[in-house]
Parts: C-alpha cells; sequence; structure tokens
C-alpha cells in the first residue's frame, strides 16, 4: 500500500512475478499454458497480443501468429524486443489491429479492470478473439485473501468475479464460446516432491464440474465487423507501423512503467 490508502500496483506487479517462480506458482502457471494450448490450438491470424504482468510468461505457444506481442508495465534490463512496456488500461495499439488478446491477470491488478476490457476490445478486431484468465474468488484461493491479511503474490490482486467479467464482456459486444475454472489445488508451497508431481497433473488443464477451481478462463469472440477503410488517401506520414512493436523495451529503457500510447500518438503528430 502506498501512503493515504492508495494502493502501489507496482509493487503488486513485482510480487507477483517474484511469486510465480515459486513451486506453487510454475504449477498454476502449467495449468495455464495447458489450458490456452489446447483451447487456441491452431488458431491463426496477423498479430497475438498478450496482456500481462511480466514478459517471462508467454502463453499461447500453439498458435500460429506472423507478429506475437507481449506488453507489461515496467521496463526491465535485456527485454526482447516483442515487448512493448504499457499499462494494460491504456495500450499503445491502433483500433482493430489485433486477431487475439490474452489479458493474463491484468485486470485483477490494475486500478480500472473494465477500462482493461474496453482498451482490449477496442485494438481487437472484428470477430477476433479474447482469452481472460483471473483469480476465482469462489475458491480455496479467494477464500485466503480473505482470511489473511498480507497481499503477496497472487492475493495482491482483486479477484474479481467470473460472472462479473462474462457480463463485461457482453456489454462490450462479445459472445462467449467457453468459461470454466482450473487448477483446484491448496493454496500453499509443499516439498518439492510433491510439487513436481502437483505440475504435472496440473498439465492436464481439464475444467472443473464445479466452479471452484483457482482461476477461471473466458472465450469469447468479438461479434463486430471489422471496419473497412474506404478512399483513404495513402500517406506514408500517417501510417502505423506494426512491423516490430509500439513502445518496444529498447525505447522505454527511461520508463518505469508505460503510458507509451500517449508519448507514441504525440511524436507522430
Amino acid at each position: 500500500m502506498a501512503g493515504n490508502g492508495v494502493i502501489d500496483y507496482s509493487v503488486r506487479h513485482e510480487s507477483f512475478e517474484r511469486w510465480i517462480q515459486t513451486p506453487l506458482g510454475r504449477a498454476l502457471l502449467a495449468s495455464q499454458r495447458a489450458v490456452l494450448d489446447r483451447e487456441l490450438y491452431g488458431l491463426t491470424g496477423a498479430r497475438q497480443l498478450q496482456v500481462g504482468l511480466s514478459h517471462r510468461l508467454p502463453l499461447a505457444s500453439g498458435t500460429d501468429f506472423a507478429q506475437k506481442i507481449i506488453t507489461c508495465p515496467a521496463w526491465h534490463a535485456h527485454m526482447p524486443e516483442s515487448v512493448a512496456v504499457c499499462d494494460s488500461d491504456e495500450l499503445p495499439f491502433p483500433g482493430d489491429s489485433m486477431d487475439l488478446v490474452i489479458l493474463h491477470h491484468a485486470a485483477d491488478f490494475s486500478p480500472d479492470p473494465h477500462q482493461v476490457l474496453r482498451e482490449s476490445s477496442r485494438v481487437l478486431r472484428g470477430e477476433g478473439r479474447i482469452a481472460l484468465i483471473g483469480f476465482n474468488p469462489f475458491s480455496l484461493w479467494g477464500a485466503r485473501k480473505l482470511i489473511f491479511r498480507h497481499r503477496h503474490g497472487p492475493w495482491g490482486g482483486r479477484i474479481l468475479m467470473r460472472s462479473r467479467m462474462e457480463d463485461w464482456l457482453r456489454l462490450l459486444g462479445f459472445e462467449l464460446e467457453n468459461s470454466g475454472t482450473y487448477f483446484s489445488t491448496l493454496p500453499v508451497q509443499k516439498p518439492v516432491g510433491s510439487s513436481q508431481r502437483r505440475e504435472r497433473l496440473s498439465v492436464r488443464g481439464t475444467a472443473h464440474l464445479l466452479p471452484t477451481g483457482a482461476y477461471y478462463c473466458i472465450l469469447a469472440r468479438k461479434r463486430e465487423c471489422a471496419r473497412i477503410r474506404t478512399s483513404a488517401p495513402w500517406r506514408k506520414s500517417k501510417v502505423i507501423s506494426l512491423s516490430g512493436t509500439v513502445g518496444v523495451s529498447s525505447g522505454c529503457a527511461g520508463h518505469s512503467s508505460g503510458r507509451v500510447g500517449r508519448e507514441s500518438s504525440e511524436q507522430e503528430q
């Protein structure tokens, strides 16, 4: 917490990134990768965007996109060129430019989760897909957040209800394709031997009959026709190139958290 009761989300982002390297965090991540690999396998398109908390947690390796971009809220040394530094509620990309958007706990750790969804909808083209992963409040993980006062790791986020996220997606014009909870595991660290066994089991990534899994994954399609620009004059100075990324790490050494969207648009103007 920062002073005056204001939440310092940068601290919580770093705490989550450290926690995901623990045995329990690795098992959770393995489960999430298995779910997305199964649900999105073979999906093709021009651009895939993953909006998350760390550039070290790539997801959906089974998709076939010409360009895969990852965003994270803070700059770190030795970032790959495919990483854009920005806040999840202000993406520095043109509208209708992405074919797939993956929100990896981005709404959980944002001061404005609804805006995160609005921004994802803005950059997603018509008939594009969104995959939203968030922690489930109706689970042992949600109960632990209520019982214990510390806000480290995954318990530093908001833990929003899955039904609320589904309602917000519908209001934004999305059609739900699949929704379920996964990873029914106690939210405690265990010895190395048992954690390795748990990680092997989690790779199955199967949904639970009861909505009590540690996290939920919502898949939805944007039911809106892509915009068709007619009679647009060709002016090279007005073209926004996405051959690399916008706000990539090599150009953000002086920024600790994003808001590069505004800077990029000002420079082009």
